[in-house]
């Protein structure tokens, strides 16, 4: 037991929680939202006599109903929910299979000890489903769905995404450039009259599947939105309970 493990992962319990312990660290997590279609609540709370008073809630973990398609789910578990013919029953047999991990939230003092790996491997298997599965667009950053023992699996770029990535190529805005949104600006402002044409088509066309975006009109803040859904591929993690079968329909 290390020193970390001795202070204070030993004073840590994991609870049955609610909307409270959610909302106690809810403005935390990078992408602020209610809980209140959630399936399960866990929180970890610290029993330490000192620190309880301080920071009762050092953790939190909920989990929803999942999303009815994901291309993802289908290659993770060879098209398992997708050859039934019937769209009613493939969305039955999910909702009943499959629970989402919607949000991990660590209290910004306790982090750096491994202690969301710690809330999804000790919570997945109580919540009484065969399949777990999870999205996330920080999962390279922050990898702890991976260590507490899910699968990962990435999504390929979208085709318009890749027609985007390829013009802004043609005009020498490589990739590897996309975390500087101001050096692309730069260099869009600094094409001449035939690239500017091309690449404004190429840059509206991208635009029209995110409704009120498409509309943007040129400059900086819409190069960082462009550039945000260039390189934001969202991670896809899976963990199957070998506890629990899979009932195919009909048995």
């Amino acid at each position: 037991m290390n020193r970390n493990e001795c202070t204070v992962t030993r004073y840590l319990k994991i609870v049955r929680a609610g909307l409270a312990e959610y909302n106690y660290l809810g403005g935390f997590h990078y992408r602020q939202s209610a809980g209140c279609a959630h399936t399960a609540i866990y929180a970890m709370t610290d029993t330490h006599p000192v620190r309880s008073r301080f920071c009762p809630v050092v953790g939190v973990i909920v989990y929803m109903m999942p999303t009815a398609h994901v291309e993802l789910r289908n290659i993770a578990t060879g098209g398992m929910f997708c050859g039934f013919g019937d769209r009613r029953l493939q969305l039955q047999m999910v909702n009943k299979y499959i629970r989402r991990i919607a949000r991990v939230i660590i209290e910004p003092r306790y982090r750096g000890l491994g202690l969301a790996g710690r809330l999804v491997a000790e919570t997945m298997p109580q919540i009484g489903v065969p399949i777990i599965e999870a999205m996330s667009v920080m999962g390279v950053v922050h990898p702890f769905f991976e260590r507490a023992g899910m699968k990962r699996y990435e999504a390929k770029p979208s085709a318009g995404s890749i027609r985007l990535i390829e013009a802004l190529g043609m005009v020498g805005i490589d990739e590897a450039e996309f975390i500087d949104p101001q050096s692309i600006q730069d260099k869009l402002e600094g094409l001449g009259g035939s690239e500017v044409a091309f690449i404004e088509r190429q840059m509206n066309d991208f635009l029209q599947g995110y409704g009120k975006r498409r509309r943007m009109p040129p400059g900086i803040e819409r190069t960082r939105y462009i550039l945000s859904k260039l390189t934001a591929r969202p991670l896809y993690y899976i963990w199957f309970n070998n506890d629990l079968e899979l009932c195919p329909p009909g048995c």
